[in-house]
């Protein structure tokens, strides 16, 4: 599995860099006439943008990869020069993009070119220092796309050509199988295969959950519910529309407006949620709390919307509607501590079973954004309470500088998949400004009987369900445990005299609590196989003459292997995986 050091990642960056200077190079030679823009290197690959005198298509690509691997072969050095604006303005003169870019620069700005064979582009660096520290073998370009030219829609519409590259072919040949990997194991393909959900063209961001998919999101729910409800959590629901007036107290409308759906009505504002959290703090205010009663936990499937752009919008992953297994826990500064070591302790117990080993659980402590609110002094204090609870809690973890929440620090917790793929879902991130008498004025009665300000820990284990099914589908390939599958077994009879035999053994163990039904449909047996494979029902009981008469069932499981096993035998095989929460049938 493809695994970065630093000193790696920063060779991989330097390759890819001076690979598409090789593609531009490349480009220019066969298309004479062509405008480049920008080429940078970026996670797993590069792309350079171009204006080219007619279109090209993908047909294409061979041909420039060919050439590409002419001029890596070849020996040129990649030569840095420092240049004077007049000079550089010179050079470019034939180049637009180039141009314009030079005219930007402070007046006090090293200009440097990098001239690779007879392709000279404006480059800060740095490269490598010969096109034969490229391996020609080591790099594929991938796709075609159309980008605007600094992503401006009223700017010209660029051609921009993908490609990855890495150290070795074995590393270019790992990465593709990865692709390829990925691409059998996408939740949208998977979500069409076992028709869990679809999403309209029309209403974009927004899923139509089928009854499948509605029962895994049902089973997911039930299960953190159960989780919570044991761990203290109180579960509420707050309304789905806000005014005006309360995001502006909370500092949402200022800081995060343009994600929000805004409406109107009888003369005022109103936005439909993006989060939770003043609707929580709202609760929290209703009566007169005292000392006694923290830690208080509120918890809300709550559903939010925001206003993500379109060309963001992935699948189930990336979406406008969607529901959070969202809880604010509202405490003493001195609970701090031991409310972050019982919130990782349940996360712990979550991703466990849901088939993530914890030790993988990679975690990050997020600090201060640039756009954020409170003083230098509450982000001191907030940022050092935070890494005392994480102290105490045990947690090792990495600095993320400048990506905490507009209110405060927070960790973030990033699981593992099967194909090495990182997924951020859990967060904690403790709050000293919306319970505040300048925001939400929050308070309780403390032991010297003065009024104080809680602090307010924002959780979530899974984040969005919507997203974490996607990554449950695409982990799994879509083959679920069995405690998750909507469902766990089908009853298939060799043929119609055994019927009424399938319809008793679905009901029996329907009875027993398990998701099983019985297909007495006219297809034929082996259709009915191929249909329950593509759908990755755990176990399919194949009954007949010899099943009726023994009251047993041919369990074929979902790896293809088979075994007779007694009605009450496999009943407590599939209780015993139901209740281990066990990820193999």
């Amino acid at each position: 599995m493809l695994q970065n050091s630093p000193e790696k990642s920063e060779r991989l960056s330097l390759i890819r860099h001076s690979t598409a200077h090789i593609l531009a190079a490349a480009v220019t030679k066969l298309y004479p006439g062509t405008k480049v823009a920008i080429g940078p290197s970026v996670e797993n690959g590069f792309y350079y943008d171009f204006l080219f005198p007619s279109p090209i298509s993908s047909e294409d690509l061979p041909a420039i990869e060919k050439e590409m691997r002419k001029i890596a072969a070849s020996g040129v050095p990649f030569t840095r020069k420092e240049v004077s604006r007049e000079e550089a303005l010179g050079m470019f003169r034939d180049e637009p993009f180039k141009t314009e870019l030079i005219r930007e620069l402070p007046a006090d700005a090293v200009i440097s070119v990098y001239q690779t064979g007879d392709f000279t582009d404006l480059c800060r660096g740095p490269h490598v220092e010969n096109s034969k520290d490229i391996n020609a073998q080591s790099f594929k370009l991938m796709k075609l796309a159309g980008a605007y030219w600094r992503g401006d829609e009223k700017r010209e519409m660029l051609t921009r050509i993908y490609g990855t590259a890495w150290e070795t072919p074995a590393e270019l040949k790992e990465y593709l199988h990865l692709l390829e990997e990925a691409a059998r194991r996408d939740h949208r393909k998977i979500g069409r295969e076992m028709d869990l959900f679809h999403i309209d063209n029309e209403n974009p961001g927004q899923i139509f959950w089928h009854p499948d998919g509605w029962t895994i999101y049902r089973i997911i729910t039930d299960y953190v519910r159960e989780k919570i409800r044991k761990d203290g959590y109180l579960e509420v629901r707050t309304p789905f529309v806000m005014p005006q007036s309360l995001w502006e107290r909370s500092g949402h409308w200022a800081k995060y407006r343009e994600n929000m759906f805004i409406t109107e009505s009888e003369k005022r504002i109103f936005a439909l949620k993006p989060m939770n959290c003043p609707g929580h703090v709202e609760l929290f205010k209703q009566g007169t709390k005292s000392y006694r009663d923290l830690p208080i936990r509120i918890a809300e499937f709550g559903s939010c919307t925001r206003n993500e752009p379109s060309g963001s919008l992935h699948g189930i992953m990336r979406i406008r509607g969607f529901v959070q297994d969202d809880a604010h826990i509202f405490c003493t500064e001195e609970q701090v501590a031991s409310e972050v070591t019982k919130f990782c302790k349940l996360l712990r117990e979550i991703y466990h079973d849901f088939g993530f080993e914890p030790d993988s659980t990679l975690v990050k402590f997020s600090t201060r954004p640039e756009l954020r609110v409170g003083t230098d002094a509450d982000w001191d204090r907030a940022e050092g309470a935070l890494a005392e609870a994480c102290k105490q809690a045990g947690l090792q973890y990495e600095i993320s500088p400048g990506e905490g929440a507009f209110y405060g620090p927070k960790l973030e917790f990033t699981l593992v998949d099967a194909l090495g793929r990182q997924w951020q879902c859990g967060t904690i991130q403790l709050d000293y400004q919306l319970p505040s008498k300048e925001r939400l004025n929050a308070e309780y009665i403390g032991e010297d009987d003065a009024r104080h300000t809680p602090v307010m820990l924002h959780r979530a284990v899974l984040g969005s369900l919507e997203r974490f099914i996607g990554i449950l589908l695409e982990n799994y390939a879509g083959a679920l445990p069995p405690w998750l599958c909507p469902w766990q077994a089908a009853v298939i009879p060799v043929a119609q005299t055994f019927d009424r035999y399938a319809q008793e053994t679905a009901a029996k163990l329907d009875q027993a609590g398990f998701r099983v039904f019985a297909d007495t449909g006219n297809e034929r047996m082996n259709s009915k196989i191929r249909k329950y494979q593509t759908k990755r029902i755990p176990y399919q009981l194949i009954v007949g003459q010899k099943e009726a008469e023994n009251g047993t069932v041919s369990v074929r499981f979902r790896g293809g292997e088979q075994k007779e096993m007694k009605l009450e035998e496999f009943s407590g095989y599939l209780a015993e995986k139901t209740a281990s929460k066990s990820v193999s049938v």
